[in-house]
């Protein structure tokens, strides 16, 4: 006789349970296998390239490394001056080098280009703003210089240094190169005046005694009186930026600094830590020789002897007993018959 009731269930489990459970196991390392790979292709995508690819071969090929800046004044300066300065300027910026045009690199693999790309990435070239180009409210003129290399870094974003030169002042050695001259990082260390009173005789903010070449953005000289903007060196980037706003600030030109600009860097490198820790002070004959003998500035020591680098016509716009341009004509002379053009 059959029961009224079913029968009972078996007390064993079916074994699709434990499958089941494989099965989902193994899925879950399909998923983290999947998830890995996909991680090293999302590296592999985004990383390799910047190893391999780096920023230079984003810069434009034919982009100067040095760019020469020379603010001129075509309301003060005659024509002739201001083509005789250009010319100098040029001169020495063809001395050093053209860079190489893309189609001459031909068909290379990707990181050989790069490399090459680095190499011939050297040339110089000229900026000449004109101080009409620029609003500066009542404030000297002197202030230009300011907007100037800020526009130069605009106009020249991917170039590494900018060298400004003031427009009284003659490259008399074109043979020298600013790199091995000052920038290189051995060089710059082996040269930089460390610990050394930001603004003579007795300032009590100094250059830092550690500072490394490769952290330097600033190349400054001094002579017996400050700091000297008629002839430095400033790496391009964020920071320059920085340092160019920081400078023009309103709050800086409204304070009638008596020398203008000239005091108003010298302020913002002694109170501001993120600027000194960037400025390297050099011997003032490697930039910045004079042409006259001015006791407070420095006497015969730093007057221009042949074979420097530069020769600056300090301060002869300063004094009515002084010609720019006739003591700008003597050293002309003399560079023009140094290069074989007399």
């Amino acid at each position: 006789m059959h029961g009224v009731f079913p029968s009972r269930k078996t007390s064993h489990p079916l074994p699709y349970g434990t499958r089941s459970s494989r099965l989902s196991a193994h899925r879950r390392r399909q998923l983290q296998l999947g998830a890995i790979i996909g991680c090293a292709a999302l590296f592999l995508i985004l990383i390799i390239p910047r190893l391999f690819g780096s920023s230079s071969e984003r810069i434009p090929l034919g982009t100067p490394e040095v760019v020469i800046v020379t603010l001129i004044d075509e309301e003060d300066m005659s024509k002739e001056y201001i083509e005789k300065v250009q010319e100098n300027r040029r001169y020495y910026a063809s001395r050093h080098g053209k860079t190489t045009s893309f189609a001459d690199l031909g068909p290379r693999p990707r990181l050989a280009r790069t490399v090459l790309m680095k190499r011939l990435s050297v040339g110089y070239t000229t900026f000449f703003p004109n101080v009409s180009d620029y609003s500066f409210g009542d404030y000297p003129r002197s202030w230009a210089l300011v907007p100037a290399l800020r526009h130069a870094l605009t106009v020249h974003p991917h170039s590494t240094y900018f060298f400004a030169l003031s427009p009284h002042a003659l490259i008399m050695n074109p043979a020298i190169n600013l790199k091995s001259h000052v920038l290189e990082k051995k060089k710059l260390e082996s040269i930089m005046l460390t610990d050394r009173p930001v603004v003579p005789p007795d300032s009590v903010i100094k250059t830092f005694g550690n500072l490394k070449g490769d952290r330097v953005d600033l190349v400054l000289t001094q002579d017996g009186e400050g700091l000297c903007q008629g002839s430095f060196i400033l790496k391009g980037g964020e920071w320059a930026k920085f340092l160019l706003d920081t400078w023009f600030d309103p709050l800086y030109r409204s304070y009638n600094f008596q020398k203008a600009e000239g005091h108003a860097l010298e302020h913002i490198v002694q109170w501001h830590p993120t600027i000194l820790t960037k400025l390297a002070l050099v011997p003032q004959r490697l930039l910045n020789s004079y042409n006259v003998d001015i006791a407070s500035r420095g006497g015969k020591d730093v007057m221009y002897k042949d074979g420097d680098f530069v020769v600056r016509l300090v301060a002869c716009e300063l004094y009515q007993n002084r010609d720019c341009e006739k003591e700008f004509e003597l050293y002309y002379i003399k560079w023009k018959r140094s290069i074989g053009n007399p």
